[in-house]
């Protein structure tokens, strides 16, 4: 083989090649570029929030507010990220026409608006007022009527939090003479499993412990005699976004105190189960 022979056979062989990896490169798709990350969304100025809840009962710091009966429940909250933050949130009673029959009173609204805030690492606190409204019909001369003003502050650990309730009005829920009434109350609330299957969501095991302070006198009687501890426990879970749960409650009250005209024990053991949406 004459080395011109030789010279063109390598020159036709590196042209296949590169005309085999020029075609080869032309069928390999390049990489595709990667999209530009969306900017993170603003924090919305307003937030809104609403819930709705069916409850066996209402029960309120340990004391049955329906007779035992069930409750129908809901709110709406408007908060500002700056901190402030207003709220609705209102249940049925009975408590007011059990105990005096010619009262049409069977609703509770509450109005409250405050101000919250973090600091340091997962650290909170909560600061506002709260209106206790009981509008309804009542007999001539019953005084005084059970609407209740209370300042609030609260302090908030993770799942654990310590809130303290002043009375400021002179009618802590109907008991004459008892402005300074307060409320102490801690409360945990901790999710065991984050999710537990495709139609349940988390597990959450909740308690509570509160002493309730009544202040002055009605007649010649202390109203420290209704004074008294309660305390409560349950566990909650979510179902395709709705939360179910249930809990037990007790209290150390006088319970002749606390005892309707119907014979109930409003402030003995409570079984409670609810189911809530929240929005």
């Amino acid at each position: 083989m004459s080395h011109l022979f030789r010279l063109r056979s390598v020159a036709a062989g590196l042209a296949l090649t590169a005309m085999l990896s020029g075609t080869a490169l032309a069928q390999t798709p390049p990489p595709a570029a990667t999209p530009p990350a969306e900017p993170a969304k603003p924090e919305p100025d307003w937030t809104f929030t609403g819930n709705v809840g069916l409850y066996s009962q209402y029960v309120f710091r340990g004391v049955s507010q329906t007779n035992e009966k069930p409750a129908l429940q809901g709110g709406f909250d408007l908060g500002h990220k700056s901190g402030f933050y207003v709220g609705t949130w209102a249940s049925n009673i009975s408590w007011i026409s059990d105990a005096v029959p010619t009262a049409s009173a069977s609703l509770e609204w509450d109005l409250y608006g405050g101000y919250k805030g973090t600091f340091a690492e997962d650290w909170g606190y909560d600061l506002g007022v709260l209106y206790y409204w009981y509008p309804g019909q009542y007999p001539s001369g019953y005084s005084p009527k059970p609407n209740t003003t209370e300042l609030y502050g609260a302090l908030s650990w993770k799942w654990v939090s310590l809130k303290y309730s002043w009375s400021a009005n002179n009618q802590t829920f109907g008991i004459p003479d008892s402005r300074g009434s307060s409320y102490l109350d801690l409360t945990a609330s901790y999710d065991v499993i984050d999710k537990i299957n495709e139609a349940f969501g988390k597990l959450t095991v909740f308690g509570h412990v509160g002493h309730q302070w009544y202040t002055g006198n009605t007649g010649s009687n202390s109203n420290s005699a209704l004074n008294y501890t309660d305390w409560k426990g349950g566990v909650s879970t979510e179902l395709y976004g709705v939360t179910l749960g249930i809990y037990v409650s007790d209290t150390n009250a006088n319970q002749a105190l606390y005892t309707n005209p119907y014979g109930k024990k409003l402030a003995d053991t409570q079984f409670v189960g609810f189911i809530q949406k929240t929005f």
